[in-house]
């Protein structure tokens, strides 16, 4: 980890305030972990514009079995309100409660996620195909995509498989003939726009 930031400089500060120690998994490793710091003091670290009050430092033993715990730590960061939570947190219960319950500070108050999301047309055929596409190239960015399936449904299929999915994403005219659901429906006005997909599920998972 040192000999990193000595060759490549402060990359590991990914966040106001926060970096994200780490090295290469190897056999070193005996099993995946992460340590956790929070300084009185903020400390100067190299960086052009932040200076330290928080680093995790991570230890994998492969390159994919730390993706679960670095997924909740970013929605951790990016919430205004569980960063303060990070920031002033007294006991190592408290810093394990909220990095790991992501659930419990949505500000939608969904339950856990189901891992899948549904797009949705009018047979589930063809329109909800493009809008399928579109979502998993997202989630490919996010690096989701071991994480979350996309399923493409009709509007009766998705009505009566709301309780599997997480949310349905469709057009203006299907999300108004699904009516009231118990889950988010968002809607998206070009199919083929990533970026619109891309703040649909940001709301969605709050990240």
């Amino acid at each position: 980890m040192v000999d990193n930031v000595r060759q490549n400089g402060p990359y590991i500060v990914v966040a106001p305030g926060f970096a994200l120690a780490h090295a290469r998994p190897d056999s070193s490793v005996l099993w995946t972990g992460m340590s956790w710091i929070r300084l009185d003091e903020p400390v100067a670290f190299g960086h052009e514009t932040n200076d330290l009050t928080l680093v995790a430092g991570l230890a994998a033993t492969d390159a994919s079995a730390h993706q679960n715990v670095l997924t909740a730590l970013a929605s951790a960061l990016a919430d205004p309100n569980r960063r303060n939570a990070l920031d002033t947190a007294t006991t190592p219960q408290e810093v394990v409660s909220i990095l790991s319950n992501e659930a419990g500070h949505r500000s939608t108050g969904a339950s856990a996620s189901r891992n899948l999301l549904l797009t949705v047309c009018g047979n589930g055929l063809g329109t909800s195909l493009f809008l399928k596409n579109t979502t998993e190239q997202v989630l490919d960015t996010w690096a989701w995509t071991p994480y979350l399936s996309v399923e493409a449904a009709d509007t009766i299929s998705a009505r009566g498989r709301c309780s599997e999915a997480d949310a349905i994403l469709t057009s203006g005219a299907i999300a108004q003939t699904l009516g009231e659901l118990p889950i988010p429906v968002e809607v998206i006005d070009d199919f083929t726009s990533m970026s619109q997909v891309d703040a649909a599920l940001r709301r969605i998972y709050d990240v």
